[in-house]
């Protein structure tokens, strides 16, 4: 899947965000940093699979224009 890294980082992301507003309703100091560190490897896991895609797609390109 072209865009499984995006996706899936994203969740994370979601999935942060959700513990650490969780852990600060509780007074859960612990939950919120799990929530934050979620939350920006979910960012970074985005963010390298828009690169791994584009470069993917750029690669795509250059042989569609070679070829044609």
């Amino acid at each position: 899947m072209r865009y499984e890294d995006e996706v899936k980082g994203k969740g994370k992301q979601i999935k942060g965000t959700a513990k650490e507003q969780l852990g600060k309703l509780t007074g859960s100091r612990d939950l919120q940093d799990e929530g934050s560190g979620e939350k920006l490897e979910g960012n970074v896991q985005e963010k390298l699979g828009r690169a791994r895609r584009k470069v993917g797609e750029a690669v795509e390109d250059l042989g569609d224009e070679i070829a044609g």
